[in-house]
């Protein structure tokens, strides 16, 4: 029996079902679009970028059949209605590029959309017709036919440029010329028009709308010397902040950019431990800074023997004058005299005796300090609280905090403390110091740090070194996690540095500075100061748990160098770029060769370092002409860094001889062809 169907009424549409649904909307999106990078854990987490400089997004795209396609980043800052576009260009085998750089600090959006290009895939193929010398009479209206449709459909500026398009056409067409007509419709000028403004067939967008956080130059690219206040004045005294305020003009002379502070907050006395972390302290002991809190105050309060907080505020200004940030060190353990043990118990780990937890890591323990803990009743008070110490010190013109060990706190604390702080102040550079997992201190990373300190401490071989800078700089997280080379801190007085001498300082000097966009030292690094307790990555005397009197001037010092590095690091916009960094040939384990680019500014630099402190080594390398497309016979252009001459290379193969007493390093630029005539 014949099922009697109802037809439409005409004018009407009849409801699509569930299938016809799903089939129109997986016919429309016929543009594949994968693979982006960078892609943070599927978008849970957003990537980094740096305000002017470059940020490259990648994707596979490609489709069915052989029509043309067009793509496009879209990016907007995080809040905004209307989306940018950026063009990808077609690189190789599917895959699309595109380079985008962001005005303004804090978080933006981006996201790929795709389309099949009619217009190009016309004009494509009617130029293999005109070179076959084929009639193209029908390719002439069809070409006319989609500009009209894309004109009938667009409005504003597009309906304009297309308005221009077809008049000039109907022009040709009066004039009775084919041969004009097909002029203008096989231009470049038409084709660009048409990719902006035509229209756009199978729209395909990206499922998701990506994240980047974009921060301030200096979290990128900068220098970083570190100091204890209350070491900066005259033997037998106690240092002050005026102490350090008369310091300011050494550290901006040597290059620096950011003048960092272990904390400078009031130091219990409870446990108090007496020089080289003896557990016995002397009446006149000072105590580790990192005992924090005291009657006189917690994290929001200053030792009463630095000053003020009115003479913190002078120095933020004097420093700002100099060119310097202050950076603070965060660090969230408590002296048992801090005021958060009586104000806020619940806070702290009490035992069974009623006495309060100290911080251990059996066997180890550190008696002078208690840990918070994050939950049970310390939620959410000790997170606000947390959070509202680093909004004081914001307050009081610090915009930059290295964090202590964030690695024993919940990351789920950092990820909401970090993101309260930018949403106020998006400018603020928060520093990981993370000794730990690998996944660990990425994770951080991706949480919300803006750098990390890194296992560069303890690389000091040219296989380590190179496996370890490629992961950095060429795997995914060289998308969120942002390195600042140490070569030493107050806590790690590398075993390198013990033995390496004076030339052991230079090498690790230049290799911080150079390989990393961000590196900082200790002071007395300049001085190649290395004395130890004895077995251990530990400085001797340190001032951590005693007064220290400095001579940074004494024979030996290493200020020039480190002037030198400094300024080249100013000057060469290849140094602001860890991406480009590439390691080249040189026959010699203990020399690391290696070079870094700046292609907008045709800036082209080449490192040979001795990685032996103790002897001269003597080696070839090669001259990496091919980067700029000069066969191995050619000859290049180049300036010694360190004594300003100019000379040229001839051929790729060298020989150069290094000796680490005289200087352990070499800096060559290199002058493409068209620069240098």
């Amino acid at each position: 029996m014949a099922i009697e169907r109802s037809q439409p009424k005409p004018g009407s549409q009849q409801p699509q079902s569930s299938s016809e649904q799903k089939l129109t909307a997986l016919a429309g999106t016929r543009i594949a679009i994968e693979g982006i990078d960078p892609e943070i854990d599927g978008g849970l987490f957003p990537a980094k970028a740096v305000q002017g400089s470059a940020f490259t997004v990648e994707a596979d795209v490609f489709s069915d059949g052989h029509d043309s396609i067009a793509a496009a980043v879209m990016w907007r800052a995080k809040g905004a209605e209307a989306w940018n576009e950026t063009s990808l260009e077609f690189d190789a085998n599917d895959r699309w590029s595109a380079t985008l750089r962001f005005a303004a600090p804090g978080l933006h959006e981006y996201s790929i959309c795709a389309w099949r290009d009619l217009f190009a895939t016309w004009q494509k193929d009617t130029l293999k017709k005109v070179s076959a010398g084929q009639s193209v009479t029908l390719e002439l209206i069809e070409g006319r036919h989609l500009i009209e449709a894309g004109q009938k459909a667009a409005d504003g500026e597009a309906r304009r440029q297309l308005d221009m398009l077809l008049d000039g056409l109907a022009r040709a067409v009066e004039n009775g010329s084919d041969e004009a007509s097909l002029d203008l419709l096989l231009s470049p000028d038409t084709l660009a028009t048409m990719r902006n403004w035509g229209p756009r067939t199978n729209l395909s967008r990206y499922p998701r709308i990506l994240e980047v956080w974009v921060d301030h130059p200096l979290a990128g690219f900068g220098a970083w010397y570190e100091l204890l206040p209350r070491s900066q004045g005259p033997e037998e005294r106690h240092g002050t902040f005026d102490d350090v305020i008369a310091r300011l003009p050494y550290v901006r002379d040597l290059g620096f950019d950011v003048l960092y502070f272990p904390p400078i907050h009031p130091i219990g006395k409870t446990n108090r431990k007496g020089p080289n972390n003896a557990l016995q302290a002397g009446p006149d002991d000072p105590g580790s800074p990192y005992a924090i809190g005291s009657p006189d105050g917690g994290h929001d309060a200053i030792h009463p023997e630095l000053g003020s907080l009115e003479d913190f505020r002078r120095l933020v200004d004097a420093a700002r004058e100099h060119g310097l940030e202050i950076a603070l060190d965060f660090a969230i353990q408590c002296s048992p005299d801090h005021p958060w043990i009586r104000e806020h118990p619940e806070w702290f780990d009490w035992r069974p005796d009623s006495t309060i937890k100290f911080a251990e890591n059996p066997p180890k323990r550190y008696e002078d300090i208690v840990n918070v803990h994050f939950y049970r009743g310390a939620i959410p008070g000790l997170w606000l609280a947390l959070r509202d110490v680093v909004l004081f010190w914001i307050d009081n013109g610090v915009s930059i905090f290295r964090v202590d060990n964030p690695h024993t706190k919940p990351f789920p604390f950092w990820e909401w403390m970090i993101g309260e702080v930018r949403e106020k102040h998006p400018q603020v550079i928060f520093l990981s110091e993370a000794f730990t997992r690998p996944k660990v201190m990425k994770r951080l990373a991706k949480v919300g740090f803006t750098q990390s300190y890194t296992y560069f401490t303890w690389r000091n071989t040219k296989a380590e070194l190179t496996e370890y800078l490629t992961e950095l700089t060429q795997e995914e997280c060289r998308h969120y996690m942002r390195p600042n080379f140490f070569a030493n801190t107050p806590d790690i007085n590398p075993r390198y540095l013990q033995t390496g001498g004076r030339p052991g300082f230079r090498t690790r000097l230049v290799l911080a500075a150079t390989l990393a966009g961000s590196y900082g030292i200790y002071n007395g690094f300049e001085i190649c100061e290395a004395a130890s307790v004895p077995g251990k990555e530990e400085y001797l005397d340190s001032e951590k748990y005693q007064l220290r009197s400095w001579d940074m001037d004494q024979p030996g010092n290493i200020q020039d160098d480190i002037r030198l590095i400094n300024k080249l690091r100013r000057k060469h916009p290849a140094l602001r770029n860890d991406i480009s960094l590439t390691f080249h040939n040189a026959f010699n384990e203990n020399v690391l060769y290696y070079g870094k680019s700046d292609p907008q500014s045709q800036d082209f630099l080449l490192f040979h370092v001795n990685l032996d402190p103790d002897n001269v080594q003597e080696f070839e390398f090669e001259v990496p002409l091919w980067e700029f497309g000069l066969s191995d016979d050619a000859s290049i252009e180049v300036q010694d860094l360190l004594h300003g001459n100019r000379f040229t290379w001839h051929g790729k193969t060298h020989v150069l001889r290094l000796d680490p007493h005289e200087r352990p390093y070499a800096i060559w630029r290199l002058f493409a062809p068209e620069v240098s005539r």
